[in-house]
């Protein structure tokens, strides 16, 4: 297959509503009824339920899934346009039937760690692996596996991601892993808020790697006040860094036409839009070398649409000129 892995981003997550449980809201405080609670949960007879069977398919149980391949080692490298090397990386080790450019999509994107460092990954074998065991090991300490099916579920996924028959979206590729497989972020600042099933409500993550954020995109909101303006800055920021793209319609801030309370003129969402574009071009996704994925709209029926549109009409009959 000559695709490169891991292109396809997943559905978006709408993260409008609130992080955490509030007064109005108490059905978010509520005992999970879904077998995504996993052991945790009891059937009606008041018993655990049963866990998943997983049936081996595309692996063989006798021989290991990086060994049914033939691997060679490679030099990933990219260049701009004027030939000038972007990016290197020598000695890699792929499958030999992945084309080049899922060589260099790979290596630059995914590899965890600072390059020629001992923690900086090597070989396609250990990003699949941390990704691969570390989801195998979450469903069998989440109830979902039996140890066996366990382990069937990892040759599994192994080999449909080394065989490229499907593969993660960026964020999975960027974080999972890093803390269960390598003790990545264990002396971190505090991390995404998650699910805690003790207590049946969101708490922070004490650090950033252990509930790593796996989901490519969020859509978000804002209000009509500074406040929370500034607010969605600092979580797209966030969002930015774990690898992840978000969006937000702007239609609630007031146009630039309309007046503040306390006086004067407000910014308009246009101008606001500067500030959320700057973070999203100066926070790479997932710390690497791409830009932050964002996406921003405006109602056809808000104030600053016909100003928008002016302005554009006059930079377009400008260019003209210039080219006439």
């Amino acid at each position: 297959m000559e695709q490169p892995v891991a292109q396809k981003e997943e559905t978006m997550i709408d993260a409008r509503d609130e992080v955490m449980p509030s007064i109005s809201q108490p059905h978010r405080r509520r005992r999970p009824t879904s077998v995504a609670a996993g052991r945790h949960l009891k059937n009606g007879n008041g018993a655990a339920p049963k866990s998943l069977g997983v049936q081996r398919v595309f692996s063989d149980a006798k021989v290991d899934p990086f060994a049914q391949l033939e691997w060679e080692r490679r030099v990933a490298e990219i260049t701009d346009d004027a030939g000038k090397v972007i990016f290197r990386q020598e000695n890699v080790e792929v499958p030999k039937s992945w084309s080049v450019l899922a060589t260099k999509v790979v290596v630059s994107k995914y590899f965890y760690g600072e390059q020629n460092t001992p923690e900086r990954e090597v070989s396609v074998r250990q990003l699949i692996h941390r990704i691969s065991r570390t989801i195998a090991d979450w469903g069998v300490k989440d109830g979902y596996f039996s140890k066996a099916d366990g382990e069937v579920y990892y040759d599994e996924l192994t080999w449909l991601c080394l065989n490229q028959y499907g593969a993660f979206n960026s964020p999975v590729w960027f974080n999972v892993g890093l803390y269960h497989q390598y003790g990545i972020g264990k002396d971190s600042g505090r991390g995404n808020w998650f699910y805690q099933r003790k207590t049946h409500e969101a708490e922070r993550a004490a650090t950033q790697y252990e509930y790593p954020q796996c989901s490519a995109c969020f859509i978000q909101s804002v209000d009509d006040n500074m406040e929370s303006i500034m607010r969605l800055a600092h979580s797209e920021a966030m969002l930015f860094k774990f690898g992840s793209g978000t969006g937000t319609d702007l239609s609630p801030i007031r146009s630039s036409k309309e007046k503040l309370s306390g006086g004067g003129r407000p910014s308009g969402p246009l101008s606001f839009l500067k500030v959320y574009d700057q973070v999203a071009n100066v926070v790479k996704s997932g710390g690497k070398t791409r830009r932050a994925a964002k996406m921003n709209t405006l109602r056809d029926w808000h104030g600053d649409i016909e100003e928008f549109i002016d302005a554009k009409q006059k930079e377009e009959k400008k260019a003209w000129a210039l080219i006439e």
